[in-house]
């Protein structure tokens, strides 16, 4: 095939849009073809915020962007992993890990080494009011007792890792261990019992409660229990996720938990519990029954990406979710998270905060909405703890520790992501919707590119000047467009943005026409409820406005099933084509001979993309077809850009084949068949009205213009017919009784 791609235009320029008012103006920028259609880019909605980038700003439950509380850095640590944070009465106490140091951090930032265990990682400390602090480390997990400047050993389990310590109403210390999934009851001199064997994999996190009782969440089966003081235990939840991470407690006597099913677990769950105790029993083995060599099942943070942590094979729900329990025994799933993985919970300043990664967010539920309240640099956001005004929050990947104050920042900056246009376009107006208090400033800028990641060959940031609506007349073309909200609180008072959009118009391309074919003679294409009874019929609507008689009017494009059905005489063509822009295409077809010069016309404004026509109405020959895919619907300002195929040689023929010459051999007759256009397709034999005989030509192969066939007839015959066919289908019938010499 050939073909030709031509670029038909009337208008030319760029645009903007100004008050709501399409305006076409003149520049002296290079002239394209555009699109007609204007769209909109727009951003509104807590998740389309959420896909951008923060920096000093959150976005509370209605989808509105404003300044956040101020997280102030109150240390940087140089461990590469933070794992457990409390607070202590000089400010917080910390485990780390690959060292296995405990750390402790004054309200001014300053850091002390309290403890570095022989242990590589600490999951838990508690320090108490007087200053003792204790850590629960692993592997080979051991809890020790800090004070005063000395270490010792506290408690030795015989467990693999220590996930959690807390004082019970009794004030014994409570130690949640695995791998066998036992709660421990330390008390004041070291000496534990085990509380409780959850006969599940770990006992990941614990709540003690007021009346002695104790909640329980484990790492494998995924339940929440209700411990009591004489170590009865009843299940309040078994979750589909199979770890339990933290809870929270409601002021009104209910209580939050984060359950998770992610591979950023610090827990790994791909072994089973009887193949990581017997690991844990070769190691010991190995190591002289002291247990130093004992593997870690950890993944420290992102670290570890080979390990599976607690989302298993196959599970296809979301990575976290955080449940509501209720006194009454009702849980309700108050949000999930997709993506994102959630290491703790805490009740501060009247609402729930959720610590997550990968992307170091921390969130809080506000009218049943989890609102992004901080994003920090770090990639996980792994414990939270009371503080005033609070919350304070420990990071790793890399490790630091923060505290969120009263304040609210005095500038932060909200940063779109890539917005795609879908082709390259001109941008015409950035408007916006939201609150600016006397005094304060929102300011945009803006970019364009065309690739999908902003890179060196982006444009450079430009900055808009004016009011809710501004143009982007001076803004280069690209597919790719990103806006920056740069935000000045004034009097401590935020401006808030709701809304963006951004107008655009693509620069126009020309249609693309795949494929333009034409099919065999008689076959048609028509929609499925066509004429539905029969399979062979008469045209419904004779075209007046031409020479060619189609089988009915043009159907509605969204018209789309069809099937095949057979006309003698009929040809259809048939093509795909497609708009770079999803503009709506129309079609035109013209023909002329194999010699000719001037395209005549067939039919104009085709929605569909075939059209069968009677070819009879052409004398035999051999012709070409024209299809032209257009992309101007109708109202459109602009002249339509033009794809435009050209069918290969098609030959038209009505005429039958000819009997040349019949003589006859003995009891065969010998005869010649021949047609002027088309190679014989078939030939058959009939002898006194029996059925039909398929014939095979003397040289084997029935293919040829010209065929000679030996037919088989008794003297006595009476009627004999030879039916033949050549490859337009044309067929005729002889007698061959009266043709034979």
């Amino acid at each position: 095939m050939r073909r030709v791609e031509s670029r038909d235009r009337v208008g030319r320029g760029r645009w903007r849009l100004a008050l709501g008012v399409l305006v076409a103006v003149s520049l002296l920028a290079p002239v394209t073809a555009l699109a007609a259609g204007v769209k909109f880019l727009r951003m509104q909605s807590r998740e389309d915020f959420m896909a951008g980038t923060l920096a000093g700003v959150s976005v509370d439950s209605l989808g509105t962007l404003e300044l956040a509380d101020r997280a102030a850095r109150v240390a940087d640590l140089e461990e590469p992993f933070l794992f457990s944070a409390a607070a202590h009465p000089l400010g917080w106490v910390v485990g780390t890990g690959n060292s296995g140091r405990v750390l402790l951090i004054d309200r001014e930032g300053a850091t002390t080494t309290l403890f570095e265990a022989p242990e590589p990682e600490v999951f838990a400390v508690w320090a108490d009011d007087d200053g003792t602090v204790y850590a629960g480390t692993s592997p080979n997990g051991k809890v020790y007792r800090l004070h005063e400047g000395l270490s010792e050993v506290f408690f030795d389990p015989g467990q693999t890792y220590i996930w959690d310590l807390a004082r019970n109403a009794a004030g014994s210390l409570l130690v949640a261990t695995g791998t066998e999934g036992k709660l421990f009851g330390v008390d004041s001199q070291g000496h534990g019992e085990v509380l409780y064997d959850t006969e599940d994999t770990h006992v990941r996190t614990l709540e003690p409660l007021a009346g002695g009782e104790v909640l329980v969440g484990t790492a494998g089966r995924g339940l929440i229990l209700e411990v009591g003081p004489d170590g009865a235990a009843r299940t309040l939840h078994d979750a589909v996720e199979p770890e339990v991470v933290a809870f929270a407690r409601n002021p009104d006597g209910s209580w939050y938990a984060a359950v998770l099913a992610s591979e950023a677990s610090l827990v790994d769950l791909a072994r089973g519990r009887e193949a990581a105790e017997k690991e844990d029993r070769e190691a010991e083995t190995k190591a002289g029954g002291e247990g130093d060599s004992a593997p870690v099942a950890v993944t420290s943070g992102a670290a570890a990406g080979e390990l599976l942590g607690s989302r298993p094979s196959g599970f296809t729900g979301p990575r976290a979710r955080v449940l509501h329990l209720s006194g009454n025994g009702r849980v309700e799933i108050v949000w999930s998270f997709e993506d994102e993985t959630v290491y703790d919970l805490e009740w501060s300043r009247g609402r729930l905060w959720v610590a997550t990664g990968q992307e170091g967010k921390i969130y809080s539920l506000r009218d049943r909405k989890m609102i992004l309240e901080q994003d920090v640099d770090e990639r996980q956001v792994v414990v939270l703890m009371a503080a005033q005004p609070g919350p304070a929050f420990a990071t790793t990947n890399a490790a630091a520790l923060y505290r969120v104050t009263a304040e609210t920042v005095r500038s932060g900056t909200f940063t779109s992501p890539a917005l795609d246009a879908g082709q390259v376009a001109d941008f015409g107006v950035l408007r916006w919707r939201g609150d600016q208090p006397d005094g304060s400033v929102l300011r945009f800028t803006v970019r364009t590119g065309l690739s999908s990641d902003p890179d060196l060959t982006w444009s450079s940031w430009s900055a808009l000047e004016g009011g809710p609506e501004v143009a982007l007349s001076d803004l280069s073309a690209g597919r790719y467009i990103q806006w920056r909200a740069e935000f000045s609180a004034a009097n401590g008072t935020s401006p808030r943005l709701s809304q963006v959009d951004l107008s655009y118009r693509q620069i126009n391309l020309p249609p693309r026409v795949q494929e333009f074919e034409v099919l065999e003679p008689g076959k048609v294409i028509v929609p499925a409820s066509f004429n539905p009874a029969n399979q062979v019929f008469e045209p419904a609507h004779p075209n007046r406005d031409g020479i060619f008689t189609t089988l009915e009017r043009d159907r509605k494009p969204d018209d789309r099933r069809r099937k095949t059905l057979w006309k003698m005489g009929f040809r259809t063509l048939s093509w795909t084509a497609d708009d770079p822009n999803d503009d709506p295409l129309s079609y035109s077809l013209s023909f002329r001979t194999l010699t000719g010069k001037e395209w005549l016309p067939m039919a104009e404004e085709l929605k569909q993309p075939q059209y069968a026509f009677d070819a009879s109405a052409l004398p035999d020959g051999i012709y070409r077809f024209r299809l032209r895919a257009a992309d101007r619907s109708d109202g459109d300002l602009t002249e339509a850009l033009v794809a435009e195929e050209i069918s290969e040689p098609v030959l038209v023929d009505h005429h039958p084949p000819v009997l040349s010459r019949v003589r006859r051999q003995g009891q065969r007759l010998i005869v010649t068949v021949s047609d002027s256009l088309n190679p014989l397709r078939r030939a058959e034999v009939s002898v006194d009205a029996e059925g039909w005989r398929q014939l095979s030509p003397r040289d084997g192969i029935l293919d040829g213009l010209s065929e000679e066939l030996s037919v088989e007839v008794p003297e006595d015959a009476v009627l004999v017919l030879l039916r033949v066919m050549d490859a337009a289908f044309n067929s005729t019938t002889f007698d061959l009784a009266r043709e034979q010499p």
